[in-house]
C-alpha cells in the first residue's frame, strides 16, 4: 500500500502541527510492521534539524509549484504516483481527491476559531471554515485528536459519529526516558537557568493565558515566588505580557527562554516543580503528556480537551479565574505528598499515549479503508 501525506507543516512548522506531523509519521516507520510506502508531500523541503530523520530515510519526498497545488493539482500528482490513501495532517484535504480513485484522512485537531473568534481575522475565519466543512463532509474518514474535538465535528459540521475515530497524539519519544539528574543539570547551567523553577510551555498567545498565570504568581505568598520559565514564542501577546511584568517589577519571576534546542526540553520538564498550562482551548494539548512523561505535576485547565490529556490526577482550574491557578500553584509547591502522586498517577496514564500503541490504532484505520 502507498500512503501520501501532506508534509507542509512537518517540513516548516515547529509547534503544536508540525509536531503532531513528525510523531505520527516517526511511529509509524518505526511501529507499522507493514510493507508499505510512505510518500511525503510539501510545497518545499527544508534542512531544519527536527526533519532530519525525513531527509535521511527512505521516504518517498515530492515537492509542487504554486499557492493552490495543496488543494487542487496534488490529485494529479498522488493519481501518478499509484498512491491508495492520502492523510491530511492539519484538517485539509485535496479538491476532488476522491474523484481519482484515492481514499483520504484528514486530521482535525481542533475548531477554536468557532469558539474563539475574536482572536482571528475574519477572512482566516472564512477560509478554515471552508477547508475544515469540506474535509469533514468529502474525506472518507476522520481522525479526531480528542474527544472534544469529536464532539465539536457532530456539533457545528453535523459530521456523522461513525465516520470519526478519536486517536490521540504521542509527543516526541525523547521524553520518554528519564536523565540521570547530573544530565539535567548541565541543561540548566548551560542555559544559566534557576535551580527550582515553574514551567510554562506554548506558544505565547492569548489563548494559553500566561497574563493569567503571570498574575496568579503574583499573588502567590512571597516565600513561594520561585521564577517561571516560559518556553515559546510571541509577538504582540508577548509583549503584552512583558509590559505588564515590567510595570508591576516582576522581572525576577519570570525567564523568557530564548534559543533552547528541542533535544534540551526533556531536561527543563524533568527539573520543574510543575507545567502549567492555563489555555482557554485546546485540540490536546502536547505540553501536558511530555510533562506526564517527565514526572512533572500538571495543572491546567478544565475546558476543552485538557482533561483528556492531563488524566485524573492532574489538578485543574478555570482559566478565568487568577486566584485558583494561584491556589493549584501554592497547593503543589506546599504539598510534598500531593506532588510525589501527582507524579506517580500521571506516569501510569501517559502510557496510554504510547507511539506504538496510536501507531497499532492507526494502522488498522488504514486498512479498514
Amino acid at each position: 500500500m502507498r500512503i501520501g501525506f501532506d508534509a507542509k507543516r512537518l517540513f516548516h512548522n515547529f509547534t503544536g502541527l508540525g509536531n503532531y506531523s513528525r510523531s505520527l509519521l516517526s511511529n509509524l516507520s518505526q511501529y507499522a510492521n507493514e510493507d508499505w510506502e510512505l510518500h511525503l508531500y510539501s510545497p518545499k523541503l527544508s534542512s531544519h534539524a527536527r526533519v532530519q530523520e525525513f531527509l535521511d530515510k527512505p521516504y518517498h519526498r515530492h515537492t509542487g509549484k504554486g499557492v493552490l497545488w495543496r488543494s487542487r493539482g496534488i490529485s494529479k500528482d498522488l493519481q501518478k504516483d499509484g498512491i491508495d490513501i492520502y492523510h491530511g495532517l492539519s484538517h485539509e484535504i485535496p479538491l476532488r481527491v476522491g474523484e481519482k480513485g484515492i481514499k483520504s484522512i484528514v486530521s482535525m485537531h481542533d475548531l477554536i476559531f468557532l469558539h474563539h473568534p475574536h482572536l482571528y481575522p475574519f477572512i482566516d475565519r472564512k477560509i478554515y471554515n471552508w477547508k475544515f466543512k469540506y474535509a469533514a463532509k468529502h474525506a472518507d474518514k476522520i481522525l479526531a485528536i480528542s474527544e472534544s474535538t469529536k464532539a465539536d465535528l457532530i456539533r457545528f459540521y453535523q459530521t456523522a459519529e461513525e465516520k470519526i475515530e478519536v486517536l490521540y497524539q504521542a509527543c516526541d519519544e525523547q521524553f520518554y526516558q528519564l536523565n540521570p539528574q547530573e544530565v539535567n543539570r548541565q541543561v540548566l547551567d548551560r542555559h544559566q537557568l534557576p535551580k527550582e523553577y515553574l514551567l510554562y510551555v506554548g506558544s505565547i498567545i492569548e489563548r494559553k493565558n500566561l497574563l493569567g498565570l503571570v498574575k496568579a504568581i503574583e499573588m502567590l505568598p512571597t516565600d513561594l515566588q520561585i521564577p517561571l520559565l516560559v518556553l515559546g514564542e510571541g509577538k504582540a501577546y508577548k509583549q503584552k505580557v512583558q509590559e505588564y511584568i515590567a510595570r508591576n517589577k516582576l522581572e525576577k519571576l519570570f525567564v523568557f527562554c530564548e534559543g533552547v534546542p528541542f533535544s534540551d526540553f526533556p531536561a527543563i520538564y524533568q527539573e520543574a516543580k510543575s507545567l502549567i498550562y492555563p489555555s482557554h482551548f485546546e485540540g490536546f494539548g502536547i505540553p501536558i503528556i511530555e510533562a506526564l512523561w517527565s514526572q512533572t505535576p500538571v495543572i491546567t485547565s478544565h475546558t476543552s480537551s485538557l482533561p483528556e490529556a492531563g488524566g485524573p490526577d492532574s489538578l485543574y482550574i478555570d482559566p478565568k479565574k487568577v486566584e485558583e491557578i494561584s491556589k493549584a500553584i501554592e497547593r503543589v509547591l506546599t504539598d510534598p505528598a500531593r506532588a510525589k502522586y501527582m507524579q506517580e498517577k500521571g506516569a501510569a496514564y501517559v502510557k496510554r499515549f504510547h507511539g506504538k500503541l496510536l501507531t497499532e490504532q492507526l494502522v488498522n484505520i488504514y486498512k479498514s479503508l
